[in-house]
């Protein structure tokens, strides 16, 4: 039997409020000491004219890797900017895999990257920048 996954409680705490991952299709696996993977597999309805998935969707999945990456420090993290590169095309039925990994954590500051694969095929990969939300008020 396999363990539940781990995720940590400022992540899990932010996954619990979130209303877009599952209208999105994506799942987060875990989130962990700067580490997480969330995966999504494309449906037809998430091609776009080309017939293979709609980049947005693609920076979506890896853009949430980063959030749960990120908030495993506490929670109160969120992009500030972000670059994706898109290597080869994901295609219908294709299992995206996005694994994250903080590689810059200083103050309210962190860089975190993210690779996008469908198998052993890199789709994309990504760098976001995430700040320190400053409390309401």
């Amino acid at each position: 039997m396999n363990p539940a996954p781990l995720i940590a409680d400022p992540a899990r705490s932010m996954l619990a409020a979130d209303r877009a991952l599952e209208g999105l299709g994506i799942q987060v696996l875990s989130a962990s000491e700067g580490r997480a993977t969330a995966i999504l597999t494309v449906v037809p309805e998430m091609a776009n004219g080309h017939g293979i998935a709609h980049g947005g969707l693609v920076f979506a999945l890896a853009d949430t890797a980063f959030a749960m990456a990120a908030n495993t420090f506490g929670a109160g993290i969120a992009t500030a900017e972000a670059s994706i590169s898109y290597i080869s095309p994901a295609h219908i039925a294709d299992e995206l895999v996005a694994t994250a990994e903080v590689s810059f954590h200083e103050g309210r500051r962190m860089i975190v990257d993210v690779m996008v694969r469908a198998g052993d095929r890199t789709v994309a990969i990504y760098r976001g920048t995430g700040r320190a939300l400053r409390p309401a008020g």
